[in-house]
């Protein structure tokens, strides 16, 4: 049988829900990181993501949950958990377990919430963050527009979905583009930034073409956090949210905004445009069928003209344990 990926799930901060979609008090089970979770949010605003089954008889905290405070008690038997972790009461207890006060009984996950998001860190051995979620002046300064989100989920993971971006020869056979934009790429540590410049033809009403400059700017940070800024009629800054939910299985969301325009104008009109080409056939959902279908050649057989793809896998191996980062590939 054939393995499709020989990775596992990678580690850093990646997307768990919209900042909007969890509200004060309200508890949600969620499926990432090939585990069961849940989210709440205490009366004092924050986000608290736990392992899903309390540690005490195995109730799935998700689902009956209660907010106490900043505390999220279980429906079986009440038992309260902090945001960290830690059990804090035990209503009908004299002398609650020891253990209690030594370290947290429910897995806690970090989070912070920035850009109108909340993200949380995932590492499969437990290490706290080694850096820091970026915050993007488009999704939390006044003057953009209220945020346009898509949404696909399919049998992949975040490092297909990423490396797509560096494979140039896709670009005129998916997306049927007749030239990519030269770039320079940069990688420092964690992070990697790419700026492209080009030229982009454009039809308008009179039946005549026009060409116009444009160009992508991404800035990738670690495993799941990557903002792209397009910039050709209009200006697009997009949020690529691509979360692991098994080792072979991702939710994938970009979430948009642009310049703040009255609806309905010609500039508000080009943007949604825009957003519907980036999601459309010629943009990502021309991908997903294969992404859904492919597997992950470790060592691939590569000709000029690829694009620089085992440059972007060495950055990538570093958000793997070494148990789990795919050895063939290091060997290339």
């Amino acid at each position: 049988m054939v393995q499709r990926f020989p990775m596992g799930i990678p580690f850093g901060w990646f997307f768990v829900s919209y900042s909007d979609e969890i509200a004060v008090g309200e508890v949600k089970p969620l499926h990432y990181f090939g585990r069961d979770l849940v989210i709440f949010r205490g009366e004092s605003g924050d986000v608290g993501l736990l392992d899903a089954y309390c540690p005490h008889l195995g109730a799935h905290m998700g689902h009956g949950g209660t907010v106490d405070g900043d505390k999220l008690r279980c429906p079986f038997h009440s038992w309260a958990f902090r945001p960290d972790g830690f059990c804090v009461d035990i209503p009908y207890a004299k002398a609650i377990p020891p253990i209690t006060k030594r370290e947290p009984i429910a897995r806690p996950y970090p989070v912070v919430e920035k850009n109108g998001v909340v993200w949380a860190w995932y590492h499969p051995d437990r290490i706290e963050p080694t850096f820091d979620v970026i915050e993007h002046a488009p999704f939390t300064e006044s003057g953009w527009s209220a945020p346009v989100r898509r949404f696909w989920a399919f049998a992949s993971n975040p490092q297909e979905i990423a490396e797509n971006g560096v494979d140039l020869a896709h670009f005129e056979y998916v997306h049927k583009m007749e030239a990519v934009p030269e770039g320079k790429t940069a990688y420092d540590g964690h992070i990697r930034r790419s700026d492209a410049q080009g030229e982009r033809v454009i039809s308008l009403p009179d039946g005549t073409t026009k060409i116009i400059p444009s160009s992508v700017n991404t800035i990738q940070n670690g495993a799941g956090q990557k903002f792209t800024q397009l910039k050709g009629v209009v200006t697009l800054s997009l949020m690529v949210l691509a979360t692991p939910v098994e080792a072979d299985q991702v939710e994938l969301r970009f979430c948009f905004t642009f310049p703040e325009t009255p609806e309905g104008s010609p500039e508000y009109k080009a943007a949604l445009i825009a957003i519907e080409y980036t999601c459309g056939q010629s943009g990502v959902e021309g991908d997903i069928p294969i992404w859904h279908n492919k597997i992950h050649r470790a060592r691939p057989l590569l000709c000029d003209g690829d694009g620089p793809i085992l440059r972007f896998r060495r950055y990538f191996e570093q958000f793997y344990t070494e148990g789990d980062t795919p050895r063939q590939m290091a060997a290339v």
